[in-house]
């Protein structure tokens, strides 16, 4: 039997379950498999979980924290990126029903009744580079005065209240507005800008709002916090883990900024290209802006990495006089850095403790990079046990790449 995509194990799974719809993120994993791997592995069989604490410290959209949450358990989130901190943070919060339906019930008064002129200086658009490929003027116009309505009569977007659901409303429309096309494993553009009216804007953010609001009505029995922190070192802390189910990026060059960026932007939390760019370099595999040309002078921290990854270096490097040096360093220091990660993550384990990663491979210049078996060999080398991996799904038509479940255990020395 040929293995299959399983879109059930991806984003597309998540659109219309709730909190996990709010706002898309094209690498992220589905609800379907977290439970998946909640439910069948061996932990449960071989110790009580009641009390145990679970890591994820890839957050992203914070699939793995919400759903463990919802099971009633407790998860640690690390997330880098201050956007995806924010809004998982947001999405795990309980929420009054009352103050929801208040809220609701001002933003549609007070959209009814708001003006859209011609651009004034109390209209902030975002610095984006090439803005007009998302949005033609007269949209940008109208989410900008919505911008301001928000801001004016709710705030900014902060750790706590009904206000950020408007915020998340406010970046789903932008999105929704754009020129975007997901059709893709990252964001592209469609040739045309969307064409809407002022009445089209308001119905649509109605919408999304509504949805949001009913949805966040459901409570959450666990607990999920997320932590802004850099997964390759994570904060030295009295709290230990039982189970770390994640999905790190890939080393494939699709960069998370990429695909945040309108959010970013409209939202407040970037406010120009080079501060992307810093933001992605910390980011394992990163590789927006200067994140790209830092590595011609980049160095590699550790020196007993696998020798299948040099070898893949090697031939990435030779396989392109222009760009395979480049390409070479960004894997290199792909799992340079998930080397660091894992290392510390040691620190960081109770006895026993079960590690579940959801890792695809990629190609370069037609030379595979073995995701599986690199990190596999790099387990071993920090001395973890039971070492296995195995496909889940098909990632897209190129016969060579996949998804991999990589799992483990660590025991105390």
């Amino acid at each position: 039997m040929s293995m299959k995509q399983r879109s059930d194990y991806t984003f597309k799974y998540n659109k219309k379950l709730g909190r996990h719809g709010w706002l898309r993120l094209t690498p992220a994993y589905s609800v379907k498999l977290v439970q998946e791997l909640l439910s069948n592995r061996n932990l449960f069989e071989d110790r009580n979980f009641g009390g145990g604490l679970i890591l994820d410290p890839f957050c992203g959209t914070a699939t793995t924290g919400i759903v463990a949450a919802e099971l009633g358990m407790e998860c640690i989130l690390y997330e880098i990126n201050p956007f995806l901190a924010w809004f998982g943070t947001i999405k795990s919060l309980n929420f009054n029903s009352i103050e929801l339906h208040d809220a609701f019930e001002k933003v549609t008064k007070d959209l009814a009744h708001i003006t859209f002129s011609e651009q004034s200086a109390k209209d902030w658009i975002p610095p984006m580079k090439n803005i007009e490929r998302w949005w033609n003027q007269e949209t940008i116009i109208a989410l900008a005065v919505i911008r301001r309505y928000i801001s004016s009569e709710w705030g900014e977007p902060g750790k706590y209240g009904v206000k950020n659901l408007i915020w998340v409303a406010f970046a789903r429309l932008v999105i929704e507005t754009s020129a975007a096309d997901f059709n893709h494993i990252s964001v592209s553009f469609k040739d045309d800008t969307q064409d809407l009216t002022n009445n089209d804007i308001i119905m649509l953010f109605t919408e999304i709002l509504s949805s949001i609001v009913e949805s966040a009505k459901e409570s959450i029995n666990g607990k999920a916090e997320i932590i802004l922190g850099d997964s390759r070192f994570l904060s030295e802390d009295s709290a230990k883990f039982d189970l770390v189910i994640t999905s790190p990026p890939y080393p494939n060059r699709i960069s998370y900024i990429r695909e945040l960026r309108p959010y970013m932007y409209w939202l407040g939390f970037l406010e120009s290209g080079e501060q992307a760019g810093e933001l992605d370099w910390k980011a394992i595999g990163g590789t927006w802006g200067s994140a790209t040309s830092k590595l011609s002078t980049w160095k590699a921290v550790n020196d007993n990495l696998p020798s299948c990854l040099l070898e893949s270096c090697r031939q990435i490097e030779a396989a392109d006089g222009k760009n395979g040096k480049t390409m070479s360093q960004y894997v290199l220091k792909f799992f340079d850095d998930m080397f660091i990660h894992l290392s510390n993550l040691r620190k960081r384990l109770n006895d026993g403790a079960e590690i579940h990663y959801i890792l695809g491979n990629s190609s370069f210049y037609g030379n595979f990079v073995d995701t599986d078996n690199i990190i596999k060999e790099m387990l071993y080398t920090l001395e973890y046990s039971s070492v296995n991996s195995q496909i889940i799904r098909k990632r897209n038509c190129n016969k060579g790449l996949f998804e991999y479940h990589i799992t483990a255990r660590w025991h105390n020395v």
